[in-house]
Parts: structure tokens; sequence; C-alpha cells
């Protein structure tokens, strides 16, 4: 059977949307090797030692840990600003064993070996790139790709053959809008963001969008994307933390994990502990005066916009520190799960256009 799935392939992290559950993976990738295990990890997602083959990818096999497991590696990789995730081989690795996990997660068959997934998948691009690399992005996912599981616990020997049978391409943002515009069957939730006309500041790790929808369509003028993202201040917050504390974060996944739970003391040597919530407090502050300078910038250029919505990931880090600064002066929307909002979109997004491709069809009635 063909699942669906919305996939936000982020640079921050790969999330899966689907019906019933979501998934969501660090994008954070170190080249694999025999691992001395002490004890075997409680859960999947903590150790996911895989090997990779894709007509995609060169070299054949390629051994990678993945996620949690790299987070903490020292040859770790996360995206940068010069990766195109059309282009990036990290990008396309990270989808694929989460496409993998959630196959074998939803699977009654412990002995199928190789386990065939089929799907069609939602996924989206930034502005600035979907013209240009939406046929090069689409003709890298469609296809055959097998994971292989190492040492995972629960799934180690296992093989996943993913079939991408189909996929459509969306733009970051637009497709929150959908989502937030829509019930799960497709009706109308919010008449302003459905037939009105909205801008949306969609903030990633690396790139921050601008689509401007009327009646749930992009403009082509107006709608404008920036390379802007929360990473760069991710960057300096480790930078300055090992500087003041000599404690170093391996990578940016595991700050944006303490800095989600609120949690901002970290031990030192000697029992000794520090606090990072100010520098956390400094960068994030001059990242959202940042924000805040382009949307009254892109709201100027189109006051035709009814709303303002501020969504992704790093809207749901710099959300306290954009409202401090707007208070009443600046109206903008924000909604919970805002990371989640692209990816149950692009689910929605294929779910749309099932339904009108059935329209399209033609009648089986010869009246």
């Amino acid at each position: 059977m063909v699942k669906s799935i919305g996939l936000d392939i982020g640079n921050d992290s790969v999330k899966l949307a689907m019906e019933g559950g979501r998934l969501s993976i660090p994008n954070v990738m170190a080249p694999g090797s025999p691992r001395n295990l002490l004890r075997e990890e409680d859960n999947v997602l903590e150790a996911l030692d895989v090997e990779v083959y894709s007509r995609s990818l060169t070299g054949g096999w390629r051994h990678y840990f993945v996620g949690d497991l790299a987070v903490e590696d020292e040859d770790n990789m996360e995206m940068s600003e010069i990766d195109n995730k059309v282009e990036s081989d990290q990008a396309l690795i990270v989808s694929l064993v989460a496409l993998a996990v959630a196959a074998l997660s939803r699977s009654d068959s412990f002995t199928e070996n190789p386990l065939i997934a089929e799907y069609t998948i939602g996924t989206g691009l930034p502005i600035r790139q979907f013209a240009r690399y939406r046929d090069a992005f689409i003709q890298r996912l469609e296809g055959e790709h097998e994971v292989r599981f190492v040492s995972t616990p629960k799934y180690r020997g296992r093989t996943v053959r993913i079939i991408v049978k189909k996929v459509t391409v969306g733009i970051e943002g637009a497709a929150a809008i959908l989502n937030i515009a829509t019930q799960d069957d497709l009706s109308v939730k919010d008449e302003m963001a459905y037939y009105g006309t909205v801008g949306v500041c969609e903030i990633g790790a690396l790139t921050t969008d601008f689509p401007i929808l009327k009646k749930m369509q992009p403009d082509n003028r107006f709608s404008h994307g920036e390379y802007f993202g929360i990473a760069s201040y991710l960057d300096a917050i480790r930078q300055d933390i090992y500087e003041k504390f000599g404690y170093h974060f391996q990578s940016r996944a595991k700050l944006s994990k303490r800095i989600r739970e609120s949690s901002y003391l970290i031990n030192l040597v000697g029992e000794r502990r520090g606090d990072i919530k100010p520098i956390v407090d400094e960068h994030f502050k001059r990242a959202a005066v940042r924000v805040v300078d382009m949307i009254q910038k892109r709201w100027a250029k189109y006051p035709d916009a009814q709303a303002f919505y501020v969504l992704g990931g790093g809207a749901s880090a710099l959300r306290p520190y954009i409202e401090d600064l707007t208070h009443s002066k600046l109206p903008l929307r924000f909604v919970n799960d805002s990371e989640w909002q692209n990816a149950a979109g692009y689910l929605k997004m294929l779910k749309n256009q099932t339904y009108s491709d059935s329209l399209e069809k033609p009648s089986d009635n010869n009246w």
C-alpha cells in the first residue's frame, strides 16, 4: 500500500507528517564505524546507525550515524549556508533514514526483509529555490533507495527498500498556511487565511521566506526569500559559551534541544554550574530585531496583507523576543507547534491534489 507523507527537510531537522503520527530527526550525520556497545540504547532514534544506498548518491553503500547518534560525534556535519538541500547528500540521507524508520515503525511484519515501503511525498523548497530546482528535487527523490540498519536497537539487520512513486513540491510557508486554514478533511477552518490576503514570515535555520498569499495562491511579484536564519545565531551562542565557560556544544542541534527545554544550566568541571540564558537572550534579541525589521519592510511593500503570520522553528525560538519588541504596535500571528506547520501542510497538499485529480477524471457514466 502506498503511504502519503508530508516531508519537511529542514536544515535543522527532518520532519515527517503522516496519518496518525509524526517523526522528527535532527539533520545531523557523521561517518559511520563499528560501535563498541556497552549497552543497547532504549530508543530507536537514539542509535540510527545505518548504511544507505541510492542512485542519487555517489559511491554505492555508505555507512553513517544519523540524528541523535551524530549530535555528540566530534566528526558530525550540519547543514551550512552554502548547502542547497536539493543537491545536498546529507539532506537526502537523513530524509531516507526518516522514511525507513517510519516504515518499520508502522509495519506488522518482523520477517519481511527487505521491507518494501512505497510513498507519495509532499515536500517544499524556499522561494528562492522553488522555480529553479523543483524538477531536480523531484528527480532526486523519486525512484528506489535502500536503508540498512546496522546496530540500531529493534531494527538491527533490517533493510527497507523505499520506493518513492510521486513527489509534489510546494513553497515553504505557503504549505503552513494551508494547514492553518483547513481542517483535516480540507474543509475551511480559518476563512481569512483561506480566502483573504496574508503575509508569512517563515523562519528556518538558514533561510527565511516571505510568501504573500491571495486566496491561498502565492503572489509572484511580492513573495520573497532571504538567506537569513537562526543557525548563525546558534553558532555565535556556542562560541560565546565556549569562551566564557570552556563548555563545548558539539552541534547546533544539542544547543537547540537545551533551549527548547529551557535547560540553561550547564555542568562545569569541579561541580560548578554555568547559566547560559544571558548569552542566549543577547543573541536572540538581536535576531528578533532583524526579523521584525524585515517583516515591517515586507508589510510596507504590500500593505494589502490583512495579517502577517510568523512561523517555523525559528519562530518558536524567537517568539517571546519578537513579542517583547512589537507588543500592540505590530500585530503578528503566531501558532502553536509552529515548526510542524509545513510538514502537516505538505500532507494536506497531497490530499488536495488527490481530490483535484479525482474531479478531473472522466466520468464512467455514459450519459
